[in-house]
């Protein structure tokens, strides 16, 4: 019988698709033997022998239920004690807080009583001069500080770099050891009050404070203290003087180029006009620690 032959049958199986994940056989592993077989042995082990789960004698059961129990006592005691201090922390927070208040008012009185007592001080010593200083008295109140004066004078305003903390070359203080050249410094208010008692000033403030032959500049931190004052910029320096030949004077001085360099290489912003009057008031009180009145006539 003839016909067309046959194809023979395919006896080979297909090829098997490989898993995504056979190039990952060590995870693969994991993920599908989560728990180690010995884990799994010893497990069915004991369960053949009866000993996993819940406690079957009465004893065991009752040490369970005792253990359960002490420690929700524990619990429980513990919650009862934070629930009972929680008030008593929080009246000795409001007594610590009182007491603060009543200690930062008492502090706030006597620096008032303080600033009333120099203020009593400074009008008996201007009185005094007023009495016995004959006609020195009213020059010796003027130098030392003890009387307010006005008169034509400068208006000097120097304040920190808009920027402040980034400064340029040619550091004008690097012996000072500051690193925020952007920012006003003691160091940079002496040389400028200096200059300007160099320059003729016979009379100078900075933020309304009166400076005397005993008057000091220092930093605390950041800030700037004038006889333990503290200053915030900008700070205003007024000065008594002829208005012209003290900013002529002020400005060719070292200390006036000093001011000029902190404006070019940091920033920092000053500025300075003539003013026809000034008003300064007088120091606070001025003490004299060494100095006493001579008694021989005819000394000056």
């Amino acid at each position: 019988m003839c016909g067309m032959p046959q194809q023979p049958p395919v006896r080979s199986t297909p090829a098997r698709r490989p898993r995504p994940d056979a190039s990952m056989s060590l995870l693969t592993n994991v993920m599908d033997h989560s728990l180690d077989d010995g884990y799994a042995e010893a497990a069915a082990r004991r369960k053949a022998r009866g000993d996993g789960g819940m406690p079957r004698t009465l004893r065991a059961k009752l040490g369970l239920a005792a253990g359960l129990v002490l420690a929700g006592l524990v619990v429980t005691l513990g919650a009862a004690q934070a629930r009972v201090a929680a008030p008593a922390v929080a009246k000795e927070r409001e007594e610590l807080i009182d007491r603060i208040d009543r200690e930062t008012a008492a502090a706030d009185r006597l620096e008032k009583d303080v600033d009333d007592l120099r203020g009593e001080v400074g009008a008996r010593q201007r009185e005094a001069l007023r009495k016995h200083g004959g006609d020195q008295g009213e020059l010796v109140g003027l130098l030392s500080g003890a009387v307010a004066v006005h008169g034509p004078g400068v208006k000097l305003v120097v304040d920190d770099a808009k920027e402040a903390g980034q400064g340029g070359g040619n550091d004008p203080r690097r012996t000072s050891g500051f690193s925020d050249t952007g920012r006003v410094r003691d160091r940079d208010m002496q040389r400028v009050v200096n200059g300007l008692w160099q320059s003729g000033a016979e009379a100078v403030t900075i933020n309304g404070q009166r400076l005397t032959a005993l008057s000091a500049i220092r930093a605390a931190g950041d800030a700037i203290l004038v006889d333990n004052k503290p200053l915030v910029p900008p700070y205003t320096v007024l000065a008594v003087g002829d208005g012209d030949e003290l900013r002529a004077a002020f400005q060719d001085s070292a200390d006036g180029q000093y001011l000029k360099a902190l404006h070019e290489n940091f920033g920092i912003r000053t500025g300075m006009t003539v003013e026809d009057e000034v008003r300064l008031p007088a120091a606070p009180s001025v003490t004299v620690r060494t100095a006493q009145p001579s008694t021989e006539k005819g000394t000056t």
